[in-house]
């Protein structure tokens, strides 16, 4: 005789289902699995009577109870096989998946299936959404955020990137992860501050567009049907495109005036040699023309001098500290003859 006892709908444990979505998705746009785990349920709760899937739900066809049940009021309502959908809110269910935890651990209760299913996936970049709501918000309500102007940061972005330099030189990757971030959130500042303006109003959305629509332009091997095999190939690409956008008079034509100077001498030779032009350097003698003929030949030998001269900065800062140590190691012990602080020959006087 078979003692075994057989699972019967009126005894099976049922099964619990955690639907959790994605604020930075459009509501309404679920996953196939969601759609039929929420049409198939017997019941389906929400502790959140304002979460932004229930209209969505509802017109769908599914009907939502507004409720918050405990960890044991669910396992109840899954008693006879029943499968119940807990739609998560915003902060998830912490209440109720520490309550079926801690009825599963206690051994005293026979659980149902418990699964998590997300209806919706956050897709790559969706964290910028949220930058743009901090910042929004900011803007908003910070006194001294909500007064800022283009100008007033405009030596914050500079900050900003020069930091971003010294950590890739660095090779710091955490540094490098946060100046990445502090260099974004002076991008998202002004184009937040852009959307303001009277008479040219711009946003976020109009800044990445444009930059979008350069990148597809300027690369036909990628988006169109030219083809390159090779960077040099890249970047001719990239110059022909880009003269016949500017349609510039001169090679000169929009390089910025402001840069460090030996980053300004080596993007104007740069120019030169790429326009294939025979510009000789002017026969004037000094410390400025000195500096000005090392960064063209730093750029001709394909050397940053920018980069060059801060790593040689860096050199000779450490050059500096190590004779600072030096003195501060001396002054703390000058030697012998005579107690420390004491002139030599003090007690040949004395005696």
């Amino acid at each position: 005789m078979n003692t075994t006892s057989a699972t019967t709908p009126e005894t099976a444990p049922g099964r619990i289902v955690l639907l959790t979505t994605s604020h930075r998705v459009a509501p309404g746009l679920l996953s196939w699995p969601a759609w039929q785990a929420l049409r198939t349920a017997d019941r389906v709760l929400c502790a959140d009577g304002a979460h932004p899937q229930l209209p969505y739900l509802r017109e769908a066809g599914v009907t939502v109870e507004e409720a918050s049940p405990t960890a044991e009021e669910l396992v109840e309502a899954c008693a006879g096989g029943r499968t119940v959908v807990v739609v998560a809110t915003g902060e998830g269910e912490p209440a109720v998946t520490d309550g079926l935890a801690r009825l599963a651990g206690s051994g005293r209760t026979r659980m149902p299936e418990l699964e998590l299913l997300p209806a919706s996936y956050d897709l790559p970049g969706a964290r910028l959404l949220d930058l743009v709501q901090v910042m929004d918000r900011i803007r908003a309500e910070c006194p001294w955020s909500s007064q800022q102007t283009h100008k007033g940061l405009a030596k914050y972005g500079i900050e900003e990137a020069y930091e971003l330099v010294e950590a890739i030189e660095d090779g710091d990757r955490e540094e490098l992860r946060e100046e990445l971030g502090d260099v974004l959130l002076q991008v998202v500042f002004h184009a937040r501050i852009a959307e303001e303006d009277p008479e040219e109003p711009f946003s976020i959305d109009d800044v990445a567009g444009t930059i979008v629509d350069k990148l597809i332009h300027r690369h036909p091997h990628v988006f169109g049907e030219e083809t390159a095999r090779t960077p040099e190939e890249v970047r001719a690409h990239w110059l022909r495109t880009k003269a016949v956008e500017k349609r510039r008079a001169s090679v000169t034509e929009g390089i910025p005036l402001g840069q460090p100077g030996l980053a300004l001498a080596a993007k104007l030779a740069s120019r030169v040699r790429t326009a294939g032009l025979d510009v000789p350097l002017p026969p004037v003698e000094g410390i400025g023309y000195e500096l000005l003929a090392l960064a063209v030949r730093a750029e001709a030998e394909g050397v940053d001098p920018e980069a060059a001269l801060r790593a040689a900065a860096r050199a000779y800062r450490d050059a500096i500290r190590a004779v600072e140590e030096k003195q501060k190691k001396e002054q703390k012990d000058p030697g012998e003859p005579g107690e420390p602080g004491e002139p030599e020959g003090l007690e040949e006087h004395e005696a």
